[in-house]
C-alpha cells in the first residue's frame, strides 16, 4: 500500500495568505491522472509550520474527501509539542486519513529516550499508521538507527521516511528491522539508490512538478530495473537540485506558479524565491520536460 510515488503535496495559497482551495482540487486531479502512487497532505513542503490547527485538518480532510480511496493518503502531523502533534493525529483519523507522517520535534532537541516516549505515546493513543520522519538538516535533531529499532516493534508505527541521503544510514536501519518495516526516501536526489537498495519508494518533492516522471522511476526501480529508473532519473537531476535553492517550498512554489498552476503565494516568514534562481530553476525545468 505504501510503495512508489508519494507527492510531498505543496498547499496552494492566494495572494492574501488564504488558501486556495480551488487550486488545491485541480493539484490533487492532477496528480491522480498522473499515477501518483500516494499523497501526502500538510507535510513541510504543505507549509504545516505557518497553517494554524484548523486550516491544518481542513486541508487533510478535503484532500481524504476528493482522493476517496483512489490513492493512499498521508497526512502530515508532526509537532515539537508532543500534544499538538496529539491533536493532528486524532484529527487526521477522524478525517479518514490513511496513514500519518510525524517529523521529530524541532528546536527542542529532545534526547533519544525522548524521541522514543513522543512516539510511543502517539502511537498509543492514535490507532492509525504512523511513520516515523528524521530530518535532521531541519530540525536540529537526528533520530539515530538504534531509536528507529525500538520504535519498529511498537504497534502502530509501520515505517519511517528518511531525509538524511545516507545509504549506510538506511542498511544499518534494515539491519535492525524486520521485513514488515517501511523504508521512503525523503531525498530526490538519492531515491533511485534508496529504492535500489531495498527502500519501498519515496515521499517526493520533485513529484510535484514532474509527477508522471517521479512514479515511473518509483515503478521501474521497485520492479528491479535499476538502470532504467537512473537514466530516466538522470534528465531530473538538475530539477532535484534546484528545487531547494532555497528554503524548501519556496522553489517548488515558484515551479508550480511557472507551470500554471498556483499564483505561487507563501506565507511568511517564507518570501518567493530570489530572482537571481529563476534562471536555473527554469533552466532545470525545461531539462526535466515540466515546461
Amino acid at each position: 500500500m505504501y510503495r512508489g510515488s508519494m507527492v510531498a503535496l505543496v498547499t496552494p495559497m492566494k495572494a492574501d495568505g488564504s488558501l486556495d482551495w480551488d487550486a488545491l482540487h485541480k493539484l490533487i486531479d492532477w496528480h491522480l491522472e498522473q499515477g501518483t502512487h500516494a499523497i501526502v497532505a500538510v507535510g513541510t513542503t504543505g507549509e504545516s509550520a505557518t497553517l494554524n490547527m484548523v486550516e491544518h485538518l481542513e486541508v487533510i480532510s478535503k484532500v481524504v474527501d476528493q482522493v476517496n480511496g483512489r490513492v493512499p493518503v498521508i497526512a502530515g502531523t508532526g509537532a515539537n509539542s508532543t500534544s499538538e502533534a496529539l491533536e493532528l493525529t486524532q484529527g487526521a483519523k477522524q478525517a479518514k486519513a490513511d496513514a500519518c507522517l510525524l517529523v521529530t520535534p524541532y528546536y527542542n532537541k529532545p534526547s533519544q529516550e525522548g524521541l522514543y516516549q513522543h512516539y510511543c505515546y502517539l502511537a498509543r493513543e492514535v490507532a492509525i499508521p504512523q511513520f516515523l520522519y528524521n530530518v535532521p538538516g531541519r530540525t536540529a535533531v537526528d533520530m539515530l538507527p538504534e531509536t528507529v529499532a525500538r520504535l519498529a516493534t511498537v504497534e502502530n508505527i509501520v515505517g519511517i521516511k528518511d531525509a538524511t541521503a545516507s545509504m549506510e544510514r538506511l542498511q544499518q536501519m534494515q539491519a535492525l528491522t524486520d521485513d514488515s518495516f517501511i523504508f521512503l526516501s525523503g531525498d530526490d536526489a538519492t531515491s533511485v539508490d534508496f529504492m535500489a537498495l531495498g527502500g519501498h519508494g519515496e515521499i517526493s518533492v520533485t513529484a510535484n512538478v514532474v509527477p508522471a516522471q517521479t512514479a515511473k522511476i518509483c515503478e521501474l526501480a521497485l520492479a528491479g530495473n535499476v538502470e532504467q529508473a537512473r537514466e530516466l532519473d538522470r534528465p531530473l537531476a538538475p530539477l532535484h537540485e534546484a528545487l531547494f535553492l532555497e528554503a524548501n517550498p519556496v522553489p517548488v512554489k515558484w515551479a508550480m506558479a511557472r507551470m500554471g498552476f498556483l499564483d505561487g503565494a507563501l506565507r511568511l516568514p517564507l518570501t518567493p524565491l530570489n530572482a537571481v534562481y529563476h534562471a536555473q530553476l527554469e533552466a532545470a525545468m525545461l531539462s526535466a520536460g515540466a515546461i
